[in-house]
């Protein structure tokens, strides 16, 4: 599979793809980028090695210009896309505002296999309503950290829990400091189990 560096379309979304060579990528979607959020964070980077250790490439995005998620949800599809048509299972996954954005785009296609939200901060995604989680129609996975006060992530776990999703805590705050790898392989575990 080849590395876009940028995706096709009119919004500039930049792009990392890391791993084996596979038909199995997660597509991942940064941090709020207005606060230093992007492909080279340190909870993308960790689930992306943990999934390369399962033979699953990881394709981080950088959101194009700004629109308090509404155009963000675009480019994680447009990833999902792009992706798909190149290998047979994609999942998506998402950090923070990310994992709202994830959450909210996979409302929108059924293009993937499972996906994942690290502590998704609800309210920062512009149109994102918990209430419509329903809509995901493949496996999903919430993990957050009881001691995150930043996201409100709350309103997303009390969605999940009865839909039957897997929701995960940790002893943590909102940035999961020296838990980054257990973090890496509650999604990747998850994740690699639902592309089997």
């Amino acid at each position: 599979m080849d590395d876009p560096n940028r995706l096709p379309g009119s919004r500039d979304v930049r792009t990392t793809l890391d791993g084996p060579e596979t038909d199995r990528v997660v597509v991942a979607c940064p941090p709020h980028p207005q606060f230093g959020g992007d492909r080279y964070d340190s909870r993308l980077r960790a689930v992306s090695d943990a999934l390369a250790e399962r033979d699953i490439a990881c394709l981080r995005i950088d959101y194009g210009p700004f629109d308090d998620g509404r155009a963000e949800q675009t480019d994680a599809l447009a990833a999902v896309e792009w992706a798909s048509e190149r290998c047979e299972t994609v999942g998506l996954f998402g950090y923070s505002f990310g994992g709202a954005v994830a959450l909210a785009a996979a409302t929108g296609t059924d293009e993937l296999r499972a996906v994942s939200a690290l502590a998704p901060a609800a309210s920062s995604v512009e149109g994102f309503d918990p209430a419509e989680l329903n809509a995901i129609d493949c496996p999903a996975q919430v993990v957050y950290g009881e001691r995150d006060d930043t996201a409100d992530w709350q309103s997303v776990v009390q969605q999940a829990e009865p839909l039957g999703w897997r929701v995960d805590s940790l002893p943590a705050d909102h940035f999961f400091v020296g838990q980054q790898s257990r973090v890496a392989e509650l999604v990747a575990d998850f994740l690699a189990d639902n592309f089997d």
